[in-house]
């Protein structure tokens, strides 16, 4: 996804939940297991699930019987990505939107999960966990980086199966500082 128009239909929460969900839930998914899922009245997502397909984000099923069934157009086994570049555009400025939406979600989820009592917060079962840090990389450390991200999303999108039956969220915002002088107007080593 690269226009505008279509990367600020997930500025809204609740759209993004439910283009979040119908991916994890394999691509396509009745209004029925989305309400579920999302632990919503179904009633409730008729708006944002029209606004979707409107957007050509989701694609609307026919009924078959058990009720209306929506598709993201992503390829079969591929998520929805959006695509930018920086600056002053409105495809920055949309994604701008879509990522503060995604640390209220991120915020709201991770929130919710402080107050169970039997979540993991510590060792290599760890549920819980969340960060900030910066510090000074060079290019090889970037790319560092960005690999184990992309492999965190990779693990992320496998479809659900019999022993992956754990779901989970992960938020992250990488982003450049600008570099300050220090306060001698040099720079320290």
């Amino acid at each position: 996804m690269e226009k505008p128009r279509e990367i600020a239909l997930l500025a809204a929460p609740a759209r993004q939940e439910l283009v979040d969900t119908l991916e994890a839930l394999g691509g396509e998914a009745s209004v029925a297991t989305l309400a579920a899922q999302l632990g919503r009245p179904a009633d409730g997502l008729y708006y944002h699930l029209r606004l979707l397909v409107r957007g050509g984000l989701l694609e609307e099923l026919p009924d078959e019987g058990d009720g209306r069934r929506y598709r993201t157009r992503a390829d079969k086994g591929t998520r929805l990505q959006l695509r930018y570049r920086g600056g002053r555009n409105a495809g920055a400025a949309a994604v701008e939107k879509v990522g503060s939406s995604m640390m209220r979600i991120a915020a709201r989820d991770f929130a919710a999960a402080l107050k169970r009592s039997d979540v993991a917060t510590e060792g290599a079962e760890r549920e819980v966990w969340a960060s900030r840090s910066k510090g000074w990389v060079d290019a090889r450390d970037l790319a560092e980086i960005n690999r184990l991200l992309a492999r965190a999303l990779e693990l992320l999108q496998k479809p659900r199966s019999a022993s992956r039956d754990k779901l989970i969220a992960l938020a992250w915002v990488l982003a450049p500082l600008p570099v300050r002088p220090s306060r001698r107007g040099q720079d320290e080593d």
